[in-house]
């Protein structure tokens, strides 16, 4: 229990545990946003019991100000913290409230009504074609032993070759393999999508298999660390680290930027913004566009050649 938590009530304490229950069970948010929900709210909290000088039961909560939010976000800041850390503090804070008002029936107006501070957006920064396919050839060179070349090579084509995301590709299972033309994906908040595998992420992840030493269980991973257990996240990252010095690439040459870089020169060929969407399982169309890489120039050509009106 942190010292956070501590300082709540019983009851902050046990609506706190019902509404994280619920975000996992309903929603589907994962273990890392539970832990964050967790986090936000219950250093948020802890502030309110601090400012008013008494653990917050239900009727404290009930009757946060105005002026509270302003105080909450100004010694939150106060802190260091980034305007869009706060933007996403506060998100998981009006999340709680609104379900706590329903369960309770206070009015949550002066919570919800609170705005999110201004922050610019960072744009994604994709590699381009070449440095994308150096780095895949790059990575087969770093580790002593070649398996593990192979398996980093492996995964990096599953990621700029399908646009999954690190944690989908390092969640497969050995009854996965071998792959074959589509793969049923389970991505964020549960939400499932078939994507393609091209023939070149088939032939890296069956070479993967071929040389590696760990026997393949259907329950277990199909990603092996050197010792046998899961590939970490961690180990991929290294990789590219190390591939992306060699290769005098900045450090926002990412495995995540493999994700955007699918996106990107899938649209810029032509693919349909649609249908990169549905590969990349976005909930909207607003944050596939976000994700590519390309100008209002090529957004508009590609609206005008899809809307039936568009070339009229």
């Amino acid at each position: 229990m942190t010292a956070g938590s501590l300082a709540l009530s019983p009851q902050a304490r046990d609506a706190l545990a019902d509404w994280l229950d619920a975000q996992a069970a309903l929603n589907g948010a994962a273990a890392n946003t539970i832990s964050a929900y967790r986090a936000d709210v219950t250093d948020f909290l802890a502030f309110m019991t601090q400012h008013h000088g008494d653990r917050q039961g239900l009727g404290p909560l009930s009757r946060i100000t105005v002026s509270d939010m302003r105080a909450w976000m100004a010694a939150t800041r106060g802190q260091g913290v980034s305007p869009r850390s706060l933007a996403r503090k506060l998100s998981a804070v009006k999340s709680f409230y609104r379900w706590l008002a329903e369960r309770h029936g206070f009015e949550p107006t002066a919570v919800l009504a609170t705005r999110s501070p201004r922050f610019r957006k960072k744009l994604p920064r994709p590699l381009d074609e070449d440095a994308a396919r150096a780095m895949i050839d790059t990575v087969q060179l770093q580790s002593a032993k070649d398996w593990v070349n192979t398996r980093d090579m492996a995964v990096l084509t599953l990621l700029y070759g399908c646009g999954l995301r690190i944690s989908e590709a390092l969640g497969l299972k050995g009854r996965d393999a071998p792959l074959g033309d589509v793969i049923r994906i389970v991505g964020k908040g549960g939400k499932e999508r078939l994507v393609p595998i091209l023939p070149a992420a088939r032939s890296a992840v069956n070479a993967y298999l071929a040389a590696c030493p760990h026997p393949q269980e259907d329950d277990g991973p199909l990603f092996r660390a050197v010792r046998g257990g899961a590939l970490a996240p961690r180990a991929v990252q290294q990789a590219m680290a190390r591939a992306r010095m060699q290769l005098g690439l900045p450090a926002t040459a990412t495995p995540h930027a493999l994700r955007h870089s699918f996106a990107t020169h899938l649209l810029n060929a032509g693919g349909d913004l649609r249908a990169i969407q549905e590969l990349l399982g976005h909930a909207s169309l607003s944050t596939t566009q976000a994700y590519t890489a390309v100008d209002t120039a090529r957004l508009m050509e590609v609206y005008a050649n899809a809307h039936p009106k568009g070339g009229g």
